[in-house]
């Protein structure tokens, strides 16, 4: 993986880490909000959202936009894509070898049972 995928993901997960960063993502999935009407929505000061925001921003997960005294914040157009296609590459690892632990056990119930 080059490093700039390897920092992509990082500051991805890293910015997921937190419910309240989830939470928002929610939020902004059933549509735009300013950092206010985050902020009142999570019991926050507009402070501590937009450090919230901030961090969401630099993932590339939300985007914000200042008219006047207003910052709005939306979605923004990277995606999951591939923080997605990286859990799935690591569920498939992990299946595989849990797919093999079901093996070994089956193998040992029947070398038991014919005992």
């Amino acid at each position: 993986m080059v490093q700039h995928s390897k920092d992509r993901l990082d500051r991805t997960f890293a910015a997921l880490s937190d419910a309240t960063r989830r939470g928002i993502i929610d939020q902004l999935g059933r549509g735009d909000a300013s950092i206010t009407r985050l902020a009142d929505e999570f019991r926050m000061t507009p402070t501590g959202m937009k450090k919230h925001v901030q961090v969401l921003e630099r993932a590339g997960l939300v985007v914000t936009e200042k008219v006047g005294r207003v910052r709005t914040c939306k979605l923004g157009k990277h995606g999951l894509n591939a923080e997605a296609d990286w859990i799935a590459a690591r569920r498939k690892l992990f299946e595989a070898r849990f797919e093999a632990l079901d093996d070994l056990l089956s193998e040992m119930e029947r070398e038991g049972s014919d005992e």
